[in-house]
């Protein structure tokens, strides 16, 4: 039952996604309801990210929306992971907004987008999260295994 749901309120964000998306932020690609990849981009002039495009993948569970996508950044040639204090050099992102504890039904592709493109374009700091390399060696979990500890919010 869960994953016709799943299936249908995708249907609906791509179908809204194919019709208008906000500036900065670009389908790359969405073959079935199982993956999708976007682009975005900072429209602000942080020189952290100018002239930086990221590409960004969304895998849905069968309980989506009632339970997060798994997202993350991708590394391409042309495409980086941008440094951020919040996500790691693997493209794994550790935010409250896609953890179950801070993931709300109310959410949808587009505003994913647009929340990580708001917190980059907020940025200041161009450093990686504490234990960075130690993570990214050793984590074996998939982000939304992962359980992280959100203590500073303001970055």
């Amino acid at each position: 039952m869960s994953a016709q749901f799943a299936t249908k309120r995708l249907g609906k964000e791509l179908e809204k996604i194919h019709n208008s998306l906000p500036p900065g932020i670009e389908l790359v690609s969405a073959e079935n309801f199982e993956e999708w990849q976007l682009d975005i981009r900072v429209l602000d002039n942080n020189p952290l990210y100018m002239n930086q495009t990221y590409r960004l993948k969304f895998r849905f569970g069968s309980s989506y929306p009632i339970e997060p996508p798994e997202v993350v950044f991708v590394k391409l040639p042309d495409r980086a992971i941008p440094m951020h204090p919040h996500i790691y050099s693997n493209g794994i992102i550790c935010v409250d907004l896609l953890a179950a504890q801070g993931w709300s039904p109310v959410q949808n592709v587009e505003s994913v987008c647009m929340s990580l493109q708001s917190m980059l374009t907020g940025n200041t700091k161009n450093e990686r999260p504490p234990g960075d390399e130690e993570f990214v060696r050793a984590n074996r979990l998939r982000p939304r295994d992962i359980d992280f500890y959100y203590d500073d919010n303001t970055v």
